[in-house]
């Protein structure tokens, strides 16, 4: 990576932590400069514009949590194993510090859900992505035995989803103090709820 790469990821780093608080559309390349201690010419000659700089965030945010949640995922056993791992992945990826306002891409999905343009269409990118994840691990269980071989597995990863999205209210704007209990028995019921018969007969 060149000086100039490790200086525009700092940058990234530093603007996604700022979005994760305040929001992408609150984000600015003043507000950048003042956490950042920058010049906003600086800044400006490194992303060109608001949109720019917003759309990429976005996609430093997708490859961190890439690197973060799913990467030490995969390295898991197929199957249940796998996606028990990235359930606790994402969870600790909501409560870390790397991002102190919470998961940007929760945020960002629902900020930018009715505004059409760049920035929209790399949160829809990043989404669907996730999504496809989630799906072939589904997939990837049902394969394995782990999951019942009439189990849908779009169907899987839009719930498995919605769990960490419940977390995250939970979690970060309600303060609930049982928010990690009540996520973990939610996705004990879904796992549950797909588990293959031939499994359950074997555990008792």
């Amino acid at each position: 990576m060149s000086k100039g790469e490790k200086t525009r990821d700092k940058i990234l780093q530093k603007a996604a932590g700022l979005a994760s608080i305040c929001g992408l559309e609150d984000m600015s390349i003043g507000k950048l400069a003042e956490a950042t201690g920058l010049s906003k010419s600086g800044l400006f000659a490194h992303f060109k514009s608001k949109e720019n700089l917003q759309a990429q965030v976005i996609q430093w945010v997708a490859n961190m949590f890439t690197e973060e949640v799913l990467r030490p995922a995969f390295r898991e056993q197929r199957g249940v194993p796998r996606i028990r791992a990235i359930y606790g992945n994402w969870k600790d990826w909501i409560d870390g510090e790397s991002l102190p306002g919470g998961c940007v891409m929760i945020a960002s999905s629902t900020e930018f859900d009715d505004r059409p343009g760049t920035v929209r269409d790399e949160i829809v990118n990043m989404m669907n992505t996730l999504l496809d994840v989630l799906t072939k691990s589904a997939q990837i269980a049902i394969d394995e035995g782990h999951f019942r071989s009439d189990a849908d597995p779009r169907q899987f990863s839009f719930e498995f989803e919605s769990i960490l999205h419940g977390y995250h209210l939970l979690q970060r704007l309600l303060k609930d103090p049982d928010a990690s209990k009540r996520s973990d028995l939610a996705m004990e019921r879904l796992l549950s709820t797909y588990e293959a018969t031939m499994s359950k007969n074997t555990e008792n």
